[in-house]
C-alpha cells in the first residue's frame, strides 16, 4: 500500500539526480561487507525522511510510522556522513546549479560568515560555549562559506566561544579544496583578524574584509554589496525547523544536516522550471 506523499519528499524527476550517487554508495558498501546483503531498506524513503526530519525539526523517535524506522534512517544518516556521501551528493549538486546560472563549476569569489545557534538541552557541554561578541551560548552552527549564487562551498560547526579566526580558517581550508585553483578571492566581515588575512595569503587567496560604511551607523541592519549573500542563505536555512536549534550531540552531524538542508533547495532549483525574465537578466549581465 501506498502512502501519501509529504510535501518534503522527493519527486521523480529530484530522485533521478541523486540516485546513481546512492546507488554507487551502497554497491560499493555491499562490496565490503562481510555478508554482502544489500538490506531491505528503501534509501529513496531513507533520503525522504531526512529531510521530513530537517524541516519539520521532529525527534528521531516522532518520525512518521509510514516512513521508515527511525533507527533504520539513523544508521543511514551517521554512514552517509563516516562516507562523505552527504558531501558528494551536495558537491555534484552545486556543480551542475552553477551550470546551469551559466557559469564555471567552481567559482572565483567565496563570502565566509559565522552565525551562532543555541543547543539543546542534553547537548554535551564541551561541544558549547559562549559568543562572547552576540552574547549567545550554544554553538557556532553557520559558520559557511557561499558562492555568489548562495550555493554552500564549505560548512564548520564549533562551540559559539570560538574565535571567528579559527573558523575562518578552516573554511578557507574547505574552500581552496574544493575550488582548487580557481578560488581567488574571499570577502569576510569585521569579526576576522589577521590571522585569516595571512592564511590566505600563504593559500595565494585575497581576503577581504568588508568594512560597515560609517554613514550607515544607527540604521541597523544594512546590506553589504555580495557579502549579503551569505546572510540571506543563513536567513534561508532557519526555515529548517531543525537547524533553528543544535539538537545534535555531535558537531559533525549538524554539519550533515546544512548539506542535507542545501541538497533539498538546490533539487527544487534544478527541477523547478526558471521564470523567463531570469535568462533576459542572465544574458544582460
Amino acid at each position: 500500500m501506498e502512502r501519501m506523499p509529504y510535501a518534503t519528499d522527493l519527486s521523480d524527476e529530484q530522485w533521478a539526480l541523486i540516485e546513481p550517487l546512492v546507488t554507487a554508495w551502497k554497491q560499493e558498501r555491499v562490496a565490503r561487507s562481510a555478508t554482502g546483503d544489500p538490506g531491505s531498506c528503501d534509501l529513496r524513503e531513507v533520503v525522504n525522511a531526512l529531510l521530513y526530519q530537517n524541516r519539520t525539526g521532529c525527534q528521531w523517535r516522532l518520525l512518521p510510522h509510514d516512513l521508515p524506522a527511525w533507527s533504520a534512517v539513523f544508521y543511514y544518516f551517521t554512514l552517509w556522513r563516516q562516507d562523505g556521501l552527504d558531501q558528494r551528493i551536495q558537491e555534484i549538486l552545486r556543480c551542475q546549479v552553477r551550470e546551469r546560472s551559466r557559469r564555471l563549476e567552481d567559482p572565483s569569489l567565496v563570502i565566509i560568515d559565522t552565525q551562532s545557534v543555541r543547543v539543546a538541552a542534553g547537548v554535551p557541554k564541551e561541544t558549547t560555549g559562549l559568543d562572547a561578541n552576540k552574547k549567545t551560548p550554544g554553538r557556532k552552527g553557520g559558520r559557511l562559506a557561499v558562492d555568489v549564487l548562495g550555493l554552500i562551498i564549505g560548512v564548520v560547526v564549533l562551540a559559539a566561544s570560538a574565535h571567528d579566526n579559527e573558523a575562518g580558517i578552516a573554511l578557507l581550508d574547505q574552500a581552496a579544496e574544493r575550488c582548487g585553483m580557481r578560488l581567488e578571492k574571499v570577502l569576510v566581515d569585521q569579526g576576522f583578524k589577521d590571522a585569516v588575512i595571512i592564511h590566505g595569503a600563504v593559500k595565494d587567496i585575497t581576503v577581504e574584509v568588508v568594512r560597515r560604511n560609517p554613514a550607515d551607523e544607527g540604521k541597523g541592519f544594512v546590506p553589504q554589496p555580495k557579502r549579503w549573500v551569505v546572510e540571506q542563505v543563513n536567513g534561508t536555512l532557519m526555515l529548517h525547523r531543525r537547524l533553528a536549534r543544535d539538537y545534535d550531540h555531535r558537531p559533525d552531524n549538524a554539519a550533515s544536516r546544512v548539506y542535507w538542508a542545501a541538497t533539498a533547495g538546490m533539487l527544487r532549483r534544478l527541477t523547478t522550471p526558471a521564470a523567463a525574465w531570469r535568462d533576459d537578466v542572465d544574458l544582460a549581465a
